[in-house]
């Protein structure tokens, strides 16, 4: 069998070791219901422009991805309709007023098929690509994610999408425990708070990429030209 053809990335704390026929792209949670005013998180009281602001990069990054010919996997973080996938636990908190399951103003809020949970249209998904519905913060929890990656023989991924300290994150995390060597898109990925994204950013990379690695869009665009 032949060895696999292998490239760089510029990245931190290192160059990220690319295999150019085994990685693919996953954006996390890019929905309305986090993006636009109205939606669940300006409810909470969040700068939804934070968001927002990252939706060119992420663009950018989904089509430099699809110019290669490579896998792109959108994820949506909701529930059933009748909530038997939503803890009590995770419903209880937030914002006492709106809580996930309730009427909001883009229909119940973070429910599988509503208006709020839907991906941003300029980051829509086209025929082909994989979209993962979850209901965690992690996108292998109670998803078939990990399937699909391994029929797919993915073992490389890039990571963009919202909001780094948590859904990225733990995905980056839940990735690493199973293998995958992970790259986060800084300039495609965001939080509410930008301390907490730059914790995040630290911790990723700390002690020799122990969660994974960090580059730059342009970055890893180009190195998987």
């Amino acid at each position: 069998m032949p060895e696999r053809l292998t490239a760089e990335i510029k990245a931190e704390p290192f160059a990220f070791p690319l295999k150019r026929d085994a990685i693919a792209l996953i954006v996390i949670d890019m929905q309305r219901d986090f993006a636009e005013p109205g939606g669940f998180g300006a409810s909470l009281g969040n700068d939804v422009g934070r968001v927002t602001k990252i939706v060119p990069d992420v663009k950018k990054l989904i089509e430099g991805f699809r110019s290669a010919g490579l896998p792109v996997i959108h994820t949506m973080e909701c529930h059933r309709a009748d909530l038997s996938d939503l803890p009590p636990a995770k419903r209880n908190r937030g914002n006492p007023t709106l809580k996930i399951g309730d009427q909001g103003p883009m229909g119940r809020v973070l429910i599988s098929g509503e208006p709020g949970t839907a991906i941003l249209s300029e980051l829509a998904p086209i025929d082909g690509e994989v979209v993962i519905e979850k209901p965690g913060k992690g996108a292998f929890y109670a998803t078939p994610l990990g399937d699909i990656l391994k029929a797919r023989g993915i073992e490389q991924l890039v990571f963009a999408g919202v909001t780094t300290e948590v859904c990225v994150q733990t995905t980056m995390r839940e990735a690493n425990d199973r293998g995958y060597e992970c790259l986060l898109a800084e300039e495609a990925t965001e939080s509410y708070f930008p301390e907490f994204k730059s914790a995040a950013i630290a911790m990723i990379k700390a002690q020799g990429a122990i969660v994974g690695w960090v580059g730059s869009v342009d970055d890893i665009i180009e190195g998987i030209a």
